[in-house]
């Protein structure tokens, strides 16, 4: 529970405490360790509306899995599962496959000249509909589809036009559908690791391009 690299440490864990600035989020007792888990209890902060309940994760075969158990959140139960909870899952399983790593990896991964031929279709096409749809700043409208293109494949399917054309697909390191939270981190990754030409935005966002 140390790592804050997908709040870009806004949000950090330590002495047993989740803060966010000077603000206590959620305090924990000392961990309760039993067969393949481990086990934090809820012991108060801004987020929980008394003590109680707690933060567990477990290791089966090679899986990391994490539950909350007996958790009472300080926000009505609807807005929690609107908003805090959705946060939760997010973090919480980006933190999970960031401790995964990548191997054994899920599928084999797809060739760099694909990956980069992917790539041009998607700037193609998103340039295209810049040029038929905005009569002006067109570059904006072409940075800003392309964020919202990019996005949507992303989080929904893990493929984009580009990426059906030549057979592969972005996955979360373990082979499943990235969420919401990786695909923002790796949107915002994306101009550095241009720069580097290096996958940066898959090392942070935990996710891998893989043969479909």
């Amino acid at each position: 529970m140390g790592r804050s690299d997908a709040t870009f440490g806004l949000v950090q864990f330590r002495f047993e405490t989740l803060w966010l600035g000077p603000l206590r989020l959620l305090v924990f007792g000392d961990p309760v360790v039993a067969d393949n888990e481990v086990s934090w209890p809820i012991e108060g902060g801004l987020l929980a509306a008394a003590p109680g309940g707690y933060f567990t994760i477990r290791g089966d075969g090679g899986r990391l899995t994490a539950r909350i158990t007996g958790y009472r959140p300080s926000l009505p139960p609807r807005l929690y599962e609107l908003t805090q909870l959705q946060v939760h899952h997010g973090l919480v399983r980006q933190e999970l496959l960031w401790i995964r790593g990548r191997s054994p990896a899920a599928r084999v991964p797809a060739d760099t000249i694909r990956r980069g031929l992917a790539a041009g279709i998607d700037i193609g096409l998103c340039a295209a509909v810049a040029l038929v749809f905005a009569r002006r700043r067109r570059l904006t409208a072409v940075l800003g589809i392309a964020a919202g293109y990019h996005l949507t494949c992303w989080a929904t399917s893990g493929r984009t036009v580009g990426g059906f054309a030549m057979g592969q697909r972005v996955v979360a390191v373990d082979g499943t559908k990235p969420s919401l939270v990786q695909a923002v981190l790796r949107m915002l990754a994306l101009p550095l690791a241009a720069v580097k030409l290096r996958a940066i935005h898959d090392e942070l966002a935990a996710t891998d391009v893989l043969e479909d």
